[in-house]
């Protein structure tokens, strides 16, 4: 290698710079942006600031000479192509802050005695003459790139020719974000000010560059050197690794180009639906760990293991990184380097087919990925959406949950709508379940149990209607047994239902019921106001309807009879939680029932309320007494939405947390189990 110690005016001269298919997009965040804004922003006047390395590859003619919006640089103005193996986040970095400079200069006054015309011409964009329709782009991604577009119409504001789709990935978001925090710091600067800023990044920033020679091997170099920055992700590696062996098989040309091809427009699909949804980015790594259980788990925990599942997933992040990079996707699985070596070799060797299979299933798991997600914005059935949202207000945060293996062999397995349903269902029980007390957990929820059944039908071992009766049969032999009900009944018995993890969840579908049973069937409650009140409280949305704080006359005379403990039972039983349409416990606090259900001149009451708040407000009082009726009422519903069943009234009392209610009030209780006869 060879290496110089250059400015960025200086490596943009007679050069042109584009970043290969092998390389990961733009990947910097606030952080890296906020280091590089101080480190430009704190150097001294007249003072150089070292950057980092910047390697860069030679574009063979054979590569360039397709290149056809480039030709006419190269051959007339004998500009040198370069590809960026090492240093393109920072490089990339240097030239959206020179664009963002371009952009808040609006009168374009001269900076440095230069024109925006003249700044963009060096660092953007290079036409052919002033009447000229072509030009070429000094820095940017090769044209297959996703990220070649997005630079070209949202960093450099240029028309496309080409009147493409936005496809938004990953990458993308960042290279907006990039710009609109240049842009938002440069807003804060005189004009004086950006002078120096623009001095600085093209005078002052020095780049250690490499240019790497022909027996040097660019894509174990790219492994090696980024390694350095932002760490790459093992799905980023991965797809330097397949190119790489592609240019190793033995095969014809075309088959060749064929199969790099498949890998560029798999990572592309792949980028964009992790990156589809802006506000909720899906992690690459998590993704490809998921398809790694789905498309390899048969190989790595087959039979003849000797260390069990329960063992090995303990370490799975580092169980598929070596499988993949270390093991299978390596130059001695290849079939040539197999027969030439001596080494012991994996189990499959390497060829085409395999990678082309590989690279297929990657493509069509990552939209099913993002669907099962995102269900909003998928083709799933309404009933499949519905589901899935229970699923995630159940779990808000489910990317590492075993399940979604599941979910995803599948979805992938089967199109038969009544059957994902009857999967999700099945997911949706076993996760309200988990959340009513620790005893359960090993138990309905294993994740050797899940995992090995996503591997069973990926491998076809076992049929989705094997898998849906394993995992119901497990459950119903778990909720059946007197040790596990014993188990709820203790845990609310003891700490009431305030503050149980799926309170809201509960009175949500609750609601819903409420309103399946009703004439008008319109929507009165939002999942988004009651997870989370106007200022931020956890628990604005959930009302006590007989209050926390009971010192007026209206409830201390109610409940008189009951002492502190019983008082703070009654409480915290479910009959007496109220979920409310919109953040209004400070309206109607502590004030005695008649007022919480209506007044005069205003519409805070529960008449004017959600479903479950027009149901309490049919009440003429509110004592314990309509307490425990309301939360019997509410336990049938749990009964029939659960299938978790009660053997007899007792049992329902003591859930409910207040069987002194019934002694004191002297209801009277029958022979019959059903929860209707009290």
């Amino acid at each position: 290698m060879k290496s110089n110690l250059l400015n960025i005016n200086k490596i943009f001269t007679d050069r042109i710079f584009r970043i290969p298919d092998y390389q990961r997009g733009y990947a910097w965040s606030e952080r890296q942006l906020k280091d590089f804004w101080n480190d430009l922003t704190q150097l001294e006047d007249g003072k150089n600031h070292y950057v980092g390395v910047l390697t860069l590859e030679d574009v063979h003619q054979d590569i360039y000479e397709n290149w056809i919006d480039d030709l006419w640089i190269i051959e007339s103005k004998s500009f040198s192509p370069y590809y960026v193996v090492d240093g393109q986040q920072r490089l990339t970095t240097a030239i959206i802050l020179i664009q963002a400079i371009i952009e808040i200069n609006t009168k374009d006054k001269k900076i440095n005695y230069i024109t925006n015309k003249d700044i963009r011409k060096r660092f953007i964009f290079d036409s052919k003459g002033d009447e000229s329709i072509s030009g070429s782009y000094i820095f940017g991604y090769e044209k297959d790139n996703p990220s070649y577009e997005y630079l070209k119409k949202n960093i450099f504001l240029d028309a496309s020719d080409d009147h493409l789709p936005d496809q938004d990935t990953i990458y993308t978001h960042k290279l907006e974000f990039a710009k609109k925090f240049f842009k938002d710091q440069l807003t804060k600067l005189d004009f004086n000010q950006i002078e120096k800023l623009l001095k600085k990044i093209t005078q002052h920033f020095l780049f250690n560059i490499y240019s790497m020679s022909e027996d040097i091997d660019v894509y174990i170099t790219f492994e090696t050197m980024n390694n350095r920055g932002k760490p790459l992700s093992i799905l980023e590696l991965l797809k330097n690794r397949l190119i790489f062996l592609s240019t190793k098989l033995e095969t014809d040309q075309h088959e060749k180009n064929k199969l790099r091809r498949s890998i560029n427009e798999a990572w592309k699909t792949i980028y964009h639906n992790l990156g589809r949804n802006k506000l909720n980015p899906l992690d690459d790594d998590i993704f490809l760990l998921n398809h790694f259980f789905y498309y390899f788990g048969q190989d790595v925990f087959n039979e003849d293991e000797n260390t069990s599942l329960r063992f090995r997933h303990r370490n799975l992040r580092a169980i598929y990184k070596d499988y993949l990079l270390e093991n299978l996707f390596t130059i001695k699985n290849i079939s040539s380097y197999v027969e030439a070596s001596e080494e012991k070799i994996f189990s499959r060797s390497v060829d085409t087919s395999l990678i082309y299979d590989y690279v297929k299933s990657l493509k069509s798991s990552v939209e099913t990925w993002f669907e099962i997600l995102n269900p909003e914005s998928s083709d799933f059935s309404k009933e499949e959406k519905d589901v899935l949202s229970r699923i995630y207000r159940l779990d808000p945060h489910p990317e590492n949950e075993k399940f979604l293996i599941l979910a995803l062999v599948f979805f992938e397995k089967t199109k038969v709508k009544r059957e994902r349903e009857s999967l999700l269902l099945l997911i949706e029980k076993i996760l309200f379940i988990r959340t009513l007390g620790d005893y359960q957990w090993n138990y309905i929820w294993n994740d050797d149990f899940y995992l090995e059944q996503s591997i069973d039908l990926a491998s076809g071992k076992i049929t989705t209607n094997g898998v849906l009766n394993e995992i119901e049969d497990m459950k119903n032999k778990f909720i059946h047994t007197k040790y596990y009900k014993l188990e709820i009944i203790k845990r609310f018995k003891s700490s009431g239902f305030y503050h149980w993890s799926a309170i809201r969840y509960f009175l949500y579908e609750y609601e819903s019921y409420l309103k399946s049973q009703s004439k008008t069937k319109r929507a009165k409650l939002n999942w988004e106001s009651l997870i989370l009140g106007e200022d931020g409280d956890d628990f604005i949305s959930i009302e006590h309807i007989y209050p926390q704080q009971p010192r007026l006359s209206c409830w201390t005379s109610k409940f008189k009879i009951y002492n502190a403990k019983e008082r703070k039972a009654i409480k915290n039983s479910l009959g007496n939680l109220l979920p409310l349409s919109k953040p209004k416990n400070s309206s109607l606090g502590n004030k005695c029932f008649e007022s919480k259900k209506s007044r005069e001149n205003d519409t805070v009451g529960y008449v004017y309320g959600c479903y479950s708040e027009n149901e309490v407000a049919q009440n003429e009082e509110w004592t314990a007494k309509e307490i425990l009726y309301r939360g019997i009422k509410m336990v049938e519903f749990f009964e029939s939405r659960w299938g978790i069943h009660f053997a007899n009234n007792e049992e329902v009392l003591d859930f409910l947390g207040i069987p002194f209610v019934q002694k004191k009030e002297g209801i009277p209780l029958t022979k019959k189990k059903r929860l209707t006869s009290i």
